[in-house]
């Protein structure tokens, strides 16, 4: 079950609570205050784990307390702290208040953290009030309590490529032949359901990641279909490649299918219909597709659009798809360092 986005509360462990104490030892007269302080509370972390793909965990257990301070004892015993409580989430999860829509942090590398919920300090014990002009105070601090909200956890997977395009345009099927992924693969419409990662090898130096990605319908942006789940995470791709269906038994206009999600793109977001893509014309092994590959090129060269053609079931084409890839994103990064 992939899950991409939950709601969970979090709380800081309380302080512990300081001690009123005075000495009582045989022969020492007047043994003053000897009352501990109480130790902190835990305090609550995110922390960016590559090993998960998923919020999972977070969509059956909602609630999370880190550890309470002890309280502290006499003969100047300090209470023991509470430890932190370190909650494991996917590389891509933003963080944000679900209460006032602040968003606090973005975990996009291995191991970083952000603080969600911090635990509260411990109450003094009556030692600290000893003065010169009272010297048996019988004054302690109660233990603060620790921060608690609630937390909206979103996850946008982080891929260099995402492979976009109508159901059933042979997005999984290119995926499953250009990585070791293992998208499922159907000729129903929303074969896939939750996004897929794999890594691409093109050759001993050059790698990218790529993303199956649901099938987009019209009115995606206003959350038809898989909408949202579907959008959001194209917005971490540094490059799309847009599928089309050259088949002529689907009964659709793959340049119709172009500008439709090009325009779903638009209305979710202006930034990524920005985004660079390359429109892949797939099928092209079917015998009756030459019509429709001629249209779609003279498309793309009238609009300006990098073309390439393939066909995912028998690799026709995807050697040289891969190396435009490369090519591309390559220059997509020294584009972004000269910037």
């Amino acid at each position: 079950m992939f899950v991409d986005e939950t709601d969970i509360f979090v709380k800081g462990g309380d302080g512990g609570a300081g001690c009123v104490s005075f000495r009582r030892e045989k022969y020492v007269p007047r043994g003053g205050p000897d009352g501990g302080d109480g130790g902190d509370g835990g305090s609550v972390w995110l922390e960016a784990d590559p090993a998960l793909t998923t919020l999972l965990d977070y969509h059956y257990r909602r609630h999370y307390h880190a550890e309470r301070g002890q309280h502290g004892e006499g003969a100047n015993r300090h209470g023991a702290s509470g430890a932190d409580l370190v909650l494991r989430v996917p590389i891509g999860t933003v963080v944000a208040d679900r209460t006032t829509g602040e968003r606090l942090g973005d975990l996009t590398a291995p191991g970083q953290r952000l603080l969600a919920a911090r635990g509260a300090r411990g109450g003094r014990g009556n030692a600290r009030f000893a003065t010169s002009t009272n010297r048996a105070p019988r004054r302690a601090d109660l233990g603060r309590p620790g921060a608690e909200r609630w937390l909206r956890l979103e996850l946008k997977l982080l891929a260099d490529v995402g492979v976009i395009g109508f159901p059933n345009a042979g997005k999984s099927t290119l995926v499953s032949r250009v990585s070791a992924a293992k998208p499922k693969i159907a000729d129903y419409p929303f074969t896939t359901l939750a996004p897929t990662l794999g890594i691409v090898r093109v050759d001993d130096e050059c790698t990218f990641v790529i993303a199956d990605l649901p099938g987009l319908i019209p009115g995606a942006a206003e959350g038809r279909g898989l909408g949202h789940q579907f959008l959001r995470h194209t917005e971490r791709t540094r490059l799309l490649l847009h599928i089309l269906d050259l088949d002529p038994q689907t009964a659709r206009e793959p340049i119709d299918d172009l500008l439709v999600i090009n325009r779903e793109l638009a209305a979710y977001s202006p930034e990524l219909a920005e985004r660079p893509q390359i429109v892949v014309a797939n099928k092209v092994d079917l015998p009756d597709a030459l019509a429709r590959y001629r249209a779609i090129e003279l498309h793309c060269a009238a609009h300006g659009l990098p073309f390439q053609a393939i066909s995912a079931v028998t690799g026709e084409g995807l050697a040289e798809l891969l190396r435009v890839v490369q090519q591309k994103l390559e220059a997509l990064k020294w584009a972004r360092v000269a910037s």
